[in-house]
Parts: structure tokens; C-alpha cells; sequence
């Protein structure tokens, strides 16, 4: 009996702390989530909808997948724990190798990551993905859309669709697509892609156009020296081409900065904060500036962006944009919502990313609504949309 009795004491210690863990993280985001007002979403709801799941819990795996289901609720590749399984999805948009939207009742893919395993294996835009792993893709939306909401905008099922696609670690995925009237089964996972190690890549293209490419680096600092070695090498170009199309992680601003201050003379404005103090019912907002860097580049100068721009490479083209530095061509962007903080749970330690800051262009646009002013469909128009502005 008193076997029994410790076992269930432990039970219920385990099952305590899981309630604290969770009542700590529905906090944190209800008090600091700037995106509450329009997202579709009941917070309130929410808890209501999960909390009674942390009874059947019986280890921090478990409570990690629920968590996960939680955060789903936000609809956003911006929000993440940082904590995962294999069983685990990957986050989008650094996890996703293709874009897929709903367009009536059917599923298209609209781009393809360049150098994916989706490219690799033959995934094209256009194509209708009819099965995912095998089943229905209606049916398998449910999981990642969120359960607070009364009714499902087109964003949430954008979300909901791409989180899908991306798949699990632990498993290759199988796309039924359909093209051309024909049906074909397309396996991206058993291709094997390159990772680069490198900083960024830079060359000078046909007519004197410098072309640099940034790898998902935009959270190094080093990227700063590495950037200014290859735009010495570039500045008697006729114009450059700077490629974010691949930075999908963010980033931060003093990364960020330090490139678009080789483009000006002068301080100019490139983004704006806001940050609610709800606390206080006070808001606090401020412009950042871009301060001028060494030698200056002149001539000609266009940003490609993309569905894997996320976060500071989104924060650098409104940057261009506002500077008016720049012609910006390419698809939306990946629409990682604010700026980020990271909390953590004080029993378990999970982590868990909250955006707190609202960002916005200098013209009063939030930067998860702002649209490339010469719009592409996919990547691969976008690189000759550039090759044309440039020249």
C-alpha cells in the first residue's frame, strides 16, 4: 500500500508541475503577445481547450506535444518552442521546401525552395498536390489549425497547409501530385541537398552586375567583416544584386545595419517598434536609423526577397524600401510576425519564443503585410525580375 500511495503522490507532483508549466506559458503569452487584436484566435478559449489535456500527461514528451498543439493556435512560423522530438513538425518557414496555397477546394503548389530536396525531386510550381503521405489533406489541416477560432481565414489555412508539408523529422513525405491530368507519386526526402557552410557567396555577373547571396546568416556577426570583403571586391559594379531570398532564420539588427549602411550617406529611418505595455495601458514606439558604413556604394542596387525571407531579412527590405535604396522584387515575404523574445518554463525549461514587438515599415505598414514593389510569382521569376531592374 504505501508503494502505491508514493507512486500516486508522484503522479500527482508530476501532473502539478505540468499545470504550473502551462498556466506559466498561457501567461506569458497573454500578458506580452502583441498579435492578440485580429488574429481570429480566443486565448481564452484556448485554455479552456487544453488545460484539462494536462491531467492524462505522464512525461515532459507528452507535454511537449501538446504544447506544440498550443502553439498552432497562433498560426505563425514566428512562434516555436525550443524543444522537439523527432515525431516533432519542422517549423516553417526554415523547415518548408515548397509554398503551397489553398485556391477554392484543391491544394497548388505556387514555389519551390531553390537547391531543395522539392527541386531535386521535380516539385514545380503549378503542380496539385492531391495526397499528402498518402491521405486526404483536408482531413490532415485539423491538426495545425487552431481550435479557439470560430472560423478559419485564409492565413490560417496557408499556415496550416505549409506546416503540413513540411513534415515530421522522423519520417521521408510522399506527395500525390497531379499535373498535366496525370497522377504521380514524388518522394523530396530521398534526394540529398548540400548545405553550405559559407556566409554568404557573391560574384559579378554578365555586364558588371555584382550579385551577392546571403546563406541564412543574418544572426552572425561575422557575416558583417565577410560582407564587407566581397562588396569591396564589388564596388565598381554597375549595380548590385543583394539575393535574401534564403534567409528564412532572421536574424539580428546590428547584422542587418551593418550591410544596409554601405548603401547611404546619411542616417535614414528603416523601421519601426512598438511595444504595448499593457501593464502600464502606456505604448512605447521608436524609429531605428541606418547609420552610413565606410565607403558608400552608388550605383544601382535591387533586393530580391521571397516566401523564405522571414524576420530581419523582412526587416531589411522595408529597410531599403523606406531608405528608398533599392528597387525590392520577389513574392510576399514569409510574414513572421513582430520581434521576438524567448521565455522559459521554470519547471520543465522549455523555451518558447514570444513576439512582443510590433514591427512596422516607416510609412506606417506592417511588415508582415508589406508586398515587394515589382511582384513575382515564385523564386525563379524573381531572379530574372532582378537581372532586368538591375541593367
Amino acid at each position: 500500500m504505501a508503494c502505491i500511495a508514493l507512486l500516486c503522490s508522484s503522479n500527482v507532483r508530476a501532473q502539478n508541475i505540468y499545470k504550473e508549466d502551462f498556466l506559466e506559458f498561457w501567461e506569458d503569452y497573454n500578458a506580452n503577445y502583441a498579435y492578440f487584436e485580429g488574429s481570429g484566435i480566443d486565448w481564452n478559449k484556448a485554455k479552456e481547450i487544453y488545460l484539462p489535456a494536462i491531467d492524462t500527461i505522464k512525461n515532459n514528451y507528452q507535454f511537449t506535444c501538446l504544447l506544440e498543439q498550443v502553439v498552432n493556435e497562433f498560426h505563425n512560423g514566428h512562434i516555436s518552442l525550443n524543444t522537439n522530438y523527432t515525431t516533432s513538425n519542422r517549423i516553417i518557414p526554415s523547415g518548408a521546401d515548397v509554398f503551397a496555397e489553398k485556391k477554392g477546394d484543391l491544394y497548388y503548389i505556387t514555389d519551390v525552395r531553390i537547391a531543395s530536396k522539392a527541386e531535386k525531386s521535380g516539385l514545380k510550381p503549378g503542380m496539385e498536390i492531391v495526397l499528402f503521405n498518402g491521405k486526404p489533406i483536408d482531413i490532415q489541416l485539423q491538426k495545425f489549425l487552431p481550435k479557439s477560432a470560430i472560423s478559419y481565414t485564409p492565413v490560417m489555412y496557408e499556415y496550416a497547409l505549409n506546416m503540413l508539408l513540411a513534415g515530421t523529422y522522423d519520417k521521408k513525405r510522399e506527395f500525390t501530385i497531379k499535373e498535366n491530368g496525370a497522377l504521380k507519386t514524388i518522394y523530396p526526402d530521398d534526394f540529398e541537398v548540400s548545405a553550405t557552410t559559407d556566409l554568404l557567396e557573391y560574384k559579378i555577373l554578365d555586364g558588371n552586375i555584382g550579385y551577392i547571396k546571403i546563406n541564412n546568416t543574418l544572426g552572425d556577426n561575422n557575416l558583417i567583416t565577410a560582407f564587407d570583403k566581397a562588396f569591396d571586391i564589388l564596388m565598381q559594379t554597375k549595380g548590385i544584386i543583394l539575393d535574401l531570398t534564403e534567409t528564412p532564420g532572421g536574424g539580428n539588427t546590428t547584422v542587418a545595419r551593418g550591410i544596409m549602411g554601405r548603401f547611404t550617406d546619411k542616417e535614414l529611418p528603416y523601421q519601426k517598434h512598438v511595444i504595448n505595455e499593457k501593464e502600464f495601458g502606456t505604448v512605447r514606439s521608436w524609429v531605428e536609423y541606418v547609420t552610413p558604413r565606410k565607403t558608400t556604394y552608388k550605383n544601382k542596387v535591387v533586393i530580391m526577397v521571397g516566401h523564405w525571407t522571414g524576420s530581419m531579412g523582412e526587416g531589411m527590405a522595408i529597410g531599403f524600401d523606406a531608405m528608398k535604396r533599392a528597387k525590392i522584387t520577389g513574392t510576399k515575404m514569409a510574414g513572421l510576425i513582430g520581434a521576438i523574445h524567448t521565455f522559459s518554463m521554470k519547471n520543465i525549461k522549455i523555451g518558447y519564443q514570444i513576439p512582443i514587438e510590433k514591427m512596422y515599415h516607416v510609412n506606417g505598414t506592417p511588415r508582415e503585410d508589406y508586398l515587394p514593389q515589382y511582384f513575382t510569382k515564385n523564386s525563379t521569376e524573381t531572379f530574372t525580375k532582378a537581372l532586368e531592374l538591375i541593367k
